[in-house]
């Protein structure tokens, strides 16, 4: 989305799956792209100079979590977290609605993956009308200074991905949920109750994603039908952005001749004391 251009939802085929046409097509580079990301994410921890924010959203069963276990699940967990926001708490409601969030920032050297965000409050707080539009609709602009305090404060590169499925692909998603035990534990009543809101949806999300896509922090519009391609998609984007930060390995803090020294003298003793045990035994 470059920063202030409109968008219609309903132009975009979310089935779209570009130049591959399978799963076992395309796994080659999803991997290729996962392995990068792992090398490169060593890098932003031992460099502590660069943090990258990733922002998730997407109707019900867009497949958030999917992109956290198969994207990012490469990641160290030493340097990369997993912060979800569900309903406020009464706490949370008696501060500002981005008191909750800030904590949640990366430092430099981090990876923090946002599975639902600040947008929340522009978007179920507006569909759902649990504030008035006067105090919803000032927001995107708190929103787009609060990431580019980040940005700019901290170095901080955001990329934000919207995971766009079909009516239809939800609802077969559901069906899954249903069908496969392992994945009852995700129903609930409010899965089918959010879809009669659908069209209010994407006009919310229509909206954020024109008035909050900035240079310092990007919307991604993910065609998200096939899981495989929003892998795919996704981890090229994370790549991309990666690589862009030029990161490098930093210099030693000490002497290694000093450390090398120190080592080669302390293996010598070793292996005189282990020679002097082989004698005393024979």
């Amino acid at each position: 989305m470059k920063p202030g251009s409109k968008i219609e939802l309903a132009a975009i085929d979310p089935a779209y799956k570009g130049r591959h046409e399978s799963h076992e097509e395309a796994r080659p580079d999803t991997l290729k792209h996962v392995q990068k990301m792992e090398e490169l994410q060593y890098q932003m921890y031992a460099e502590k100079k660069h943090a990258l924010l990733i922002v998730l959203q997407g109707l019900d069963a867009g497949g958030k979590d999917g992109v956290v276990r198969h994207v990012i699940a490469g990641m160290n967990p030493a340097g990369c977290k997993v912060a979800g926001f569900k309903g406020p708490t009464p706490e949370e409601l008696a501060h500002d609605f981005l008191w909750r969030v800030h904590p949640h920032a990366p430092a430099k050297g981090e990876v923090v993956i946002f599975n639902r965000s600040h947008y929340e409050d522009v978007l179920v707080a507006r569909v759902h009308k649990l504030v008035p539009k006067a105090v919803w609709a000032p927001r995107y602009q708190m929103i787009n200074d609060f990431e580019k305090l980040l940005a700019i404060e901290n170095n901080t590169t955001i990329l934000k991905f919207f995971l766009y499925i079909s009516k239809d692909e939800q609802l077969a998603r559901f069906e899954e949920r249903l069908d496969t035990p392992a994945k009852n534990w995700k129903i609930s009543d409010a899965d089918y109750k959010e879809r009669e809101y659908w069209d209010e949806y994407i006009a919310a999300f229509e909206d954020a994603l024109r008035k909050t896509s900035t240079r310092h922090a990007p919307w991604f519009v993910i065609p998200a039908n096939h899981k495989w391609f929003r892998d795919l998609a996704i981890s090229a984007i994370i790549v991309d952005a990666m690589q862009a930060m030029r990161m490098r390995m930093p210099e030693p803090t000490v002497d290694l001749g000093a450390i090398r020294q120190l080592y080669h003298a302390a293996a010598d003793e070793q292996g005189r004391r282990g020679n002097d045990r082989n004698r005393r035994a024979g």
